[in-house]
Formats: structure tokens, sequence, C-alpha cells
């Protein structure tokens, strides 16, 4: 309870569960106290203990509504709804709230001068949460099978899919779902049947958090290195090991970036909003076919779990699927010989076909050993460099493939920019708002993807110092910068958050102008 008497700003409110007199220690003399005997009020009202806890939480939203004057009808409506087909459930509920309500008019002047006022400013946006709207995403983008296995807090991702497959992927004449979803009995062997699905033809994927990705390693390096696509939606939660699971964090960075043994890279996305949870996932099946690669897209706990208020999502029903290089028994039959890994359009993609489409050409096998150009085992050094060199060829293509940065002004002003990603994004905003009034400018950009292109290098460049605000303890996306790029570390400033809560802006700000307090007079008046 000290945290929560600490967090309340001077002249706030602080309301608690009077049944019991409060500590002296909680007490500050500039927060206004509101007592409520909320356990008294239940064990008067009702007799069953489980009711008496569950109650208490809705006897205290009964006297928050009269505090700050929330109209009734408000909680009566959510609460049908809540109990669509329990209606016996509601007027328990309703006596609940109204003993809270009966309280306060009893006890306090009210409403507060702190009120929720309805103001009709949302218009057509809807509220949903971020592993819901990849769930469906994932339905939109074609996919046919799901294999994962259960973990905080990516679980609900494969059941949405499953939700929106049964509305939108059932035959109607048959009753028949077309979508396999399989529970297996780990997270290796979840992402082996996702391997295997997107080598048969099939649009695949799985979910998981941080340790379920390092338990996923070893198959995301055979399809990094067989050139195989797949998906990986990744919801991280603090680490490492177990964590808090409950806790939100964006601590998966470099794991997911570099996941496997030897050489491995991998496309990573970083969706903000729960539309682009469902616009990226889509894209991401996309990707991973047209560069024959895992693709990882990296949510949070935060942006998973939590309803959003998003914009409705959007979708052309005349958009192609981009399945890459594929070969067809025609293209097939006028070949002499297929070399399933021939860089013939010198962009390090090679093509591939399905299993089954030719009966005598065509790659009916994936080989993660070392292989020719025509995907015959060899130990030949020089063929192996030409494989993983042609590999990096690739991943340059990808720069110019996956979605680009976003840039928060048409040219660069300020010798100070701001760098952040995924669901720092609103955080960030604001805190350039504050910064601004300081008289603090900086320049700013989101990423949406690794790996980096052209935009974020010369972002970087263009400034003298460069604030990376990320949610881990180890500035991960720092570390990121610095490999990928060469970027020198004295000029990347790190703005950290680890606790598993959001960021917020006035953490950013704070930071930022700590560090502007330091430096030199010269360089902040230079800003």
């Amino acid at each position: 309870m000290m945290n929560d008497v600490a967090s309340v700003k001077p002249g706030g409110y602080f309301m608690y569960d009077s049944t019991k007199k409060l500590h002296a220690e909680y007490i500050r003399p500039d927060i206004n106290y509101l007592g409520i005997p909320l356990m008294q009020m239940c064990n008067e009202n009702y007799s069953d203990p489980r009711q008496r806890q569950l109650f208490k939480n809705i006897i205290y939203v009964g006297a928050l509504s009269a505090l700050l004057d929330i109209e009734f009808n408000v909680f009566e409506d959510l609460l049908a709804e809540q109990f669509k087909g329990k209606e016996k459930l509601i007027p328990s509920n309703i006596k609940a709230l109204n003993l809270g309500i009966d309280y306060v008019k009893a006890n306090f002047t009210y409403p507060l001068d702190i009120r929720v006022e309805r103001r009709n400013l949302i218009g057509d946006s809807i509220m949903i949460d971020g592993n819901s709207a990849c769930g469906l995403g994932a339905v939109y983008a074609g996919a046919t099978v799901a294999a994962w296995y259960p973990i905080t807090p990516s679980t609900s991702v494969v059941e949405a899919f499953s939700s929106y497959a049964d509305e939108f992927r059932t035959d109607k004449i048959t009753g028949k779902r077309n979508v396999a979803i399989v529970q297996a009995e780990d997270e290796l062997a979840a992402i082996g049947m996702v391997i295997g699905a997107n080598w048969n033809g099939a649009r695949s994927f799985t979910a998981t958090s941080g340790p379920g990705l390092s338990l996923m390693n070893e198959f995301l390096g055979l399809a990094y290195f067989a050139e195989v696509p797949a998906v990986l939606i990744d919801v991280q939660r603090t680490g490492p090991s177990t964590g808090m699971p409950t806790r939100t964090q964006q601590s998966d960075i470099l794991e997911a970036a570099y996941a496997s043994h030897g050489d491995t890279k991998h496309i990573l996305l970083f969706p903000a909003t729960p539309k682009e949870c469902f616009d990226q996932t889509v894209d991401a099946f996309d990707l991973a076919e047209e560069l024959q690669t895992p693709v990882i897209m990296l949510t949070d706990l935060d942006l998973g779990m939590n309803d959003h208020v998003s914009p409705p999502f959007q979708w052309d029903d005349n958009r192609e699927y981009k399945r890459g290089k594929v070969l067809n028994a025609e293209m097939l039959e006028k070949m002499n010989r297929f070399g399933r890994y021939l860089d013939v359009d010198n962009d390090g993609i090679a093509y591939r076909t399905y299993p089954g489409t030719h009966p005598s050409k065509g790659s009916f096998f994936t080989r993660g050993t070392s292989r020719d150009e025509y995907a015959a085992y060899t130990e030949d050094g020089a063929a192996y460099k030409r494989n993983v060199d042609r590999l990096i060829k690739k991943w340059n293509t990808a720069k110019n493939m996956v979605p680009p940065p976003q840039l928060y002004q048409e040219k660069n002003q300020h010798k100070y920019g701001m760098f952040f990603f995924g669901t720092s994004q609103y955080a960030a905003e604001e805190a350039m708002d504050l910064l601004k009034e300081k008289k603090i400018g900086v320049d700013s950009i989101r990423i949406k993807a690794f790996p980096f292109n052209q935009t974020v290098e010369d972002f970087i460049n263009s400034h003298e110092k460069v604030f990376v605000i990320e949610q881990n303890r180890d500035a991960q996306m720092k570390s990121l910068l610095m490999i990928e790029m060469g970027a020198n570390p004295e000029k990347l400033i790190s703005v950290l958050n680890y606790d598993g809560m959001p960021i917020t802006a006035d953490n950013i700000m704070n930071q930022i102008s700590a560090h502007l307090s330091s430096a030199p007079k010269e360089a902040v008046a230079a800003i």
C-alpha cells in the first residue's frame, strides 16, 4: 500500500477500504483520503464467502461512479453485456453497485471536482486487444495451420484465430472448418509443425512468448538456413526465466534477431497498435513467403492482452497474397535442371517449388545441412560460403521490403533525435509535446521493422545524439543499432524502462531532461 500512497500526486485522492483503521505511516497531509468500509459492507450484506470477495470490487465501482458522476446506465449496459445468458447474476451486481453509491451519498460531498464526462470523440473507432487483432490478421492472411503451446501472454492469439476461423473459415455447406489448429506437446514441436506446413505450401504460424522463443531456436535456425517460410508472433513479457508472466517488456529483441546457433538474422516486425497488429500479421505472411525465411512479430503484453481504442481495420478484397518465387509444373518442365539455391535474379532470393508440383523435377526435400546450389549435400567450404553470402544478399534485399520507419518531421531540424518502436509510441509522442513545452526540440523516428533501412541510418548519422527508448534493462535495441549499423555508442543515449509496467511520457521526459541538464550548456543551447 505504501507504493500506492506514494503514487498519488499532491492534491489527489486516495480511496481505500476503511473497514480497518489506516495505519499512520500511510497518511500524507497533501492528499485527500476517501475511506469506504468495503469488507464490512460485504459481510453485512452477503453470507457467501466467495460473494463477499467478488462484490467488494463491485461496491468499489459503485462508489467510484458516484464520486466521479458516471452515468449509472453505463454499468447496467455493461452488466447486461457481461452476463448475457446468465441474467440471474445481474440483480446481485446491481445491488452491490447501489451499496457503493448509497454510501458515498450518505458520507461524502459528491461528485468530486474530478468528473468523468460522456464525450462522443471516438467516431467509428473500435476497442480490441492486440492478440485478437493478430488472430484476425492471420485469418485474413490466409493462414490454414496454427501450431502452438500455451503460454502467457500469447495463448489468446491462437484462441482468437480459432474463434475467427469458426466465423470466416467454415464451409457453409458442410459445416467443416478449413483450418488445422494443433496444440503441440512443447514449443519446439509447435515451430517444427509450422515449418513443415509452410514447406508443404500452407500458410502456417505459431504464437509464443520469450521462454517459448528460447525453445524454438533450433528449428528457427533450420528454417533460416533451409529457407522455409514461417511466421511467429512473440508476445513479450518480462524475463529472464519465468520472470513476471503478467508484466510487459521489450526484452526479446536480440534473442529474436539472432535466434539459433551460427550466423542467423531474422526479419522482425514491431507493431505499436492493434491495427498494426492486424496489418503486420498479414504482411508477415507475405514477407515470409517472398523472402523464404522466418518472420517474427514482436508485440508485448501491454499491446497483446489489454484493450485499446483503434481505428477500424481495413481490407481490400482485391488484395492478392504474395507467394514469392514459386515454380509451377510448366515452369519446371521447361528447365533442364532446377537449382533450389541458385541466385537467378541477383537479389539473394532463390526459386522454390511446392512438394508434388512435378513428378521428377523440383525439390521434394529441404536441407538444413550445407549444400550446393542444387541442394546436393556438400562440405565444400567454397559452396558453403557462397550460400551464406547469398543469404546476406537476401537480407540486404529485405531492407527495402519490410515496413519503412515513420518520421515525425519532413526535415531534421535539431541536433538531438529520439528513436523508438512498438508500444513506446504513444508515450514517446506525448513526451515530444512535454519537451516542446520546455523549449526542447527533438527530431523523432519510429521504426517498424528490422533489418534497418537507409532512412534509419541517415537519421542516426544526421544527429549528434540520439535517445533510444526501449523497455528492457540491457539496451537491446541500442546494441542492435551498434551491431548492424556500426553506430557510435557515444552517440546513442539509452532511455530505459524495465519494471514491468508500460513506459510513460513523464519517464521519458525526465530521463532526457536529466541528460540535458548534465550536458555542457553550449550543447543544450544548440538543441
